[in-house]
């Protein structure tokens, strides 16, 4: 048996430490957020009459509805759209040892190293010609585009590390390629792509300047973009302010309070891979 030692006590005073830090912002957001204007007690004190009526007007002077609906549309769309062009587009990477091979993988991994705001320009005026603007679906095709190159890059890293001797016997047992890949690989692939999945869509559910750039002046909005709206230049509101960023956040952790284990399985086996 493990004895209790002074070590282990202060790794527990450490991590007791550690998750006051984090958790003291969350407590402070979630005080502001049932807190009603009029109270003006410090942010610090514990609120001693709730209310819910923040939520209620945050909900309709953002839009929050139609935001959050509009951020769900996006980020499912293109999470889905990214995971499949990247996992079929790194089997043939790390599996093809030919040179063209590996001059695409470079080639892919530019998206890595230039950054998106270079074409920041010519991608508006794309979007423009093709009548996209205004529309959730030019998010959808622009993140499409950014996320493949990092997600491509994760793929390939973790198909190096699996062996291909189940490949290799279900093509012997008469398997096609695309079989090998539907079948064999991409059922090796949860890991990873439990991984990818999780970072895509926080990325793009957190981004602000692609929707403010390319749905300004239409009638839909993603909730980065509604959250904005209750800033003003000398004064803000902030209890509805909260009130909302609670609101956006309630998604997030259902999606990963019903995921939970396995995302951090995901990850565990997805960041070692």
């Amino acid at each position: 048996m493990n004895r209790y030692r002074w070590r282990t006590f202060a790794l527990e005073l450490v991590m007791v430490a550690v998750a006051a830090v984090i958790g003291f912002p969350v407590y402070v957001l979630v005080n502001l957020a049932l807190r009603a204007p009029s109270d003006t007690h410090s942010p610090i004190e514990p609120t001693t009459s709730p209310t819910l009526s923040n939520f209620t007007e945050a909900w309709q002077q953002a839009g929050l509805g139609g935001a959050l609906v509009n951020s769900a549309l996006v980020t499912a769309v293109s999470v889905v759209v990214v995971l499949a062009v990247s996992s079929l587009a790194a089997y043939p990477l790390a599996r093809i040892t030919a040179p063209w091979s590996r001059g695409t993988f470079l080639l892919v991994m530019l998206g890595l190293v230039l950054p998106f705001q270079l074409a920041a320009l010519p991608l508006y005026q794309t979007m423009r010609d093709l009548g996209l603007l205004g529309s959730v679906w030019a998010l959808v095709l622009f993140y499409s585009g950014l996320q493949v190159p990092f997600t491509t890059f994760l793929y390939v890293g973790f198909l190096r590390s699996l062996p291909r001797e189940f490949e290799d016997a279900a093509a012997i047992d008469g398997c096609a390629p695309v079989q090998v890949f539907r079948y064999v690989v991409f059922p090796m692939l949860k890991p990873v792509t439990l991984t990818a999945l999780v970072l895509n869509a926080v990325a793009v559910w957190n981004d602000f300047f692609t929707p403010l750039l390319y749905l300004s002046g239409g009638t839909q909005q993603t909730v980065p973009v509604a959250l904005a709206g209750f800033f003003g230049q000398y004064v803000s509101d902030w209890n509805l302010v909260f009130a909302a960023l609670l609101i956006s956040i309630i998604p997030v952790l259902a999606v990963y309070f019903a995921l939970q284990r396995s995302i951090i399985n995901g990850f565990a086996g997805g960041l070692k891979g």
